[in-house]
């Protein structure tokens, strides 16, 4: 996985697929850069959060499971790890589940996965592992999405299958079926919009360039600057009944 977001972050960091070799960026909206609230009891981002590379979650396909269309990004992971990862830290993990998160109308497959080298990873296999080591992420998990945007004035999420974790086999195929859709996007059997596929590995992808042409593209990139102090109203508590 691609690692976008820390374990206990706040700041919502995000693959820009609309960029040249999709760097990770700052989220924003309307000029204000984005953070995800605290649900309480928790702090900003309860996994480590990230996207898996070479998966498209086609917004022209409907999913048989949810009935919705994708919502146009890589898939989600969240890691469950007992380290927390760095934003742009690659690292192989091993697929435990998955949860169908049903987002302002869009499938939004959320990945639980576990860092292959975490200690944890040895007696961790699949999602009833999950429940039994860990027990009440998951049922965090479920909360965290479904309240995550109501601070800022949105609706509750829902889940298909009543938010019910699907197991390991059932993950691995999305996983299968976003990468074949992935294919299609780099090599232009599909439209894919605004998304930016440039790449420098994918041969016959009529988007593959050389690696002078991706350098020079990382050497235009504004220069790194320090962003604006984070708000204060960053670090409240939101509170909900159960």
């Amino acid at each position: 996985m691609i690692v976008e977001v820390p374990r206990w972050t706040n700041a919502k960091m995000e693959i820009a697929t609309e960029e040249p070799l999709n760097p990770i960026k700052h989220d924003a909206k309307k000029g204000k850069l984005r953070y995800v609230a605290n649900i309480f009891p928790h702090k900003g981002y309860i996994w480590n959060y990230g996207a898996l590379p070479q998966t498209w979650e086609d917004p022209n396909h409907t999913d048989n499971s949810t009935g919705c269309c994708g919502d146009n990004d890589p898939i989600d992971v969240c890691e469950i790890g007992s380290k927390i990862l760095s934003s742009g830290e690659i690292v192989q993990v091993k697929v435990l589940g998955v949860l169908a998160l049903v987002d302002e109308g869009e499938t939004d497959w959320k990945i639980i996965a576990i860092n292959a080298d975490d200690p944890e990873a040895q007696k961790i296999h699949d999602i009833d592992d999950v429940r039994k080591h860990k027990p009440g992420y998951l049922e965090a998990t479920v909360d965290w999405f479904q309240l995550y945007k109501v601070p800022d004035g949105k609706p509750e999420n829902h889940f298909a299958f009543n938010g019910e974790f699907k197991n390991k086999d059932f993950a691995v195929e999305i996983i299968k079926s976003t990468h074949e859709h992935w294919k299609a996007l780099l090599h232009k059997k599909v439209d894919g919009g605004t998304i930016k596929c440039t790449n420098v590995l994918v041969s016959g992808s009529p988007f593959c360039c050389s690696e002078e042409d991706a350098q020079s593209i990382v050497q235009s990139a504004p220069a790194l600057m320090n962003g604006d102090s984070v708000p204060p109203e960053v670090d409240s508590w939101y509170f909900f009944p159960k």
